[in-house]
């Protein structure tokens, strides 16, 4: 991921060697760096900005009482990150304001093709049939029986970071790479429904089908799905989120999101591909002689630089470079950041936990000098993909 950071939002002087990261990782540098920008955000700040910022506050919290405990707990009212809709369809989750590698349900984005569906999960039902030795039909407390699995993983929309494909238009990171996500997922294997039931040896195709007014339908590979997906009816600890899915939801962890069916009803078995609306006129790859290409799911290694990032203001000092990496491969093992345009290299820090299918933190300790910079982020993933550039690196 490249940056190109002004004096007046982000920038750095290139001349960052390893070497300098402990010197400026000791106390008195961090200090130094940061005790002008922590007085910039001190003064003239009398309170929250956006939703709730009418609610008043004490002076000194310490002489009023808090309140009561709350049925559903809320969010500060001076915290103010939110998804940003596009298009009807979309919304985008806010990684410029993240911590960790979590995303919260109420921000993991949004992609739905006919709006999101109310359902009852008690009327709720999911088919398995087509080459099975005993089509089944599976209530919500049926699959709850079986026993539970979870995993950390992301989801990606196929098109994120499509708005720089055709040159850097987003203004920040939620804009260019709003559209992953990383939760923690719980529900029941798929393998261990499909051995219930029993497939026929000749099955070699799935197809997975949703309960939307689109009713979104993909079809998978048995053989390279079986070992990872799931039947999800958790995220984060809580039922599914009506927009993620709610009540039941595919998760293939390390595919394209359109793959993740949502509100997810029916399984088939086959022997072939099923041909359905979303993998022919969408989701297949446009090649240079023009035709498509077909059932390419897997989503490879990106990264991106978090902080300093578009729309953001720092001060001339010690500055801590983040940002998230992932592949849909497995684990991350290297991410390398430039501060002078793609020049010099170096190598970040990986931040625990490092999961496969999963977005992981990097940092590295840089100091700015006030001029304008170029930053730029590129990672590699386990078997051995790297990043690449969308142009060749300045000599």
């Amino acid at each position: 991921m490249t940056k190109r950071l002004g004096s007046e939002e982000t920038a750095g002087d290139g001349a960052s060697p390893e070497a300098e990261g402990a010197r400026l990782l000791n106390r008195r540098s961090l200090l130094a760096g940061t005790v002008s920008l922590v007085g910039s955000m001190i003064v003239g700040s009398h309170g929250p900005s956006g939703a709730g910022a009418m609610e008043s506050f004490p002076d000194d919290p310490t002489r009023v009482p808090g309140k009561a405990p709350t049925t559903y707990g809320q969010r500060s009212t001076f915290e103010t990150a939110v998804r940003v809709p596009r298009s009807g369809a979309i919304s985008l989750t806010p990684l410029q304001d993240s911590h960790g590698i979590l995303t919260p349900s109420a921000l993991h984005f949004e992609r739905h093709h006919n709006g999101v569906p109310t359902i009852d999960p008690a009327r709720h039902r999911l088919l398995v049939h087509g080459l099975v030795d005993q089509p089944w039909t599976f209530t919500l407390d049926d699959l709850k029986r079986f026993p539970a699995v979870s995993r950390l993983a992301f989801i990606e929309c196929s098109g994120n970071s499509s708005i720089e494909w055709k040159g850097p238009t987003g203004k920040t990171v939620q804009d260019t790479h709003g559209l992953t996500s990383t939760s923690e997922w719980t529900g029941v294997a798929m393998k261990t429904v499909l051995q219930e039931i029993g497939v026929k040896p000749e099955a070699s195709w799935m197809l997975a089908e949703g309960g939307d007014a689109a009713v979104m339908t993909r079809s998978l590979p048995l053989a390279s799905i079986l070992d990872e997906a799931m039947l999800c009816y958790a995220q984060n600890g809580e039922p599914l989120r009506p927009e993620q899915g709610y009540p039941l939801r595919l998760v293939i962890p390390g595919w394209e999101g359109n793959t993740c069916i949502k509100w997810l009803r029916r399984l088939k078995l086959g022997t072939a591909p099923f041909m359905t609306r979303e993998e022919t006129s969408h989701y297949t790859d446009l090649m240079p002689d023009g035709t498509a290409r077909q059932f390419t799911m897997v989503m490879d290694a990106k990264s991106v630089i978090t902080f300093p990032s578009g729309g953001q203001r720092i001060q001339p000092g010690f500055v801590e470079i983040r940002g998230l990496a992932w592949s849909g491969r497995g684990r991350i093992t290297e991410v390398e950041v430039s501060v002078d345009g793609g020049r010099i290299w170096q190598q970040a820090v990986l931040q625990d936990p490092v999961l496969p299918k999963c977005h992981t933190r990097f940092h590295l300790p840089w100091r700015w000098n006030g001029d304008d910079v170029i930053l730029q982020s590129r990672s590699v993933d386990e078997t051995g993909y790297r990043q690449p550039a969308n142009q060749p690196a300045r000599r």
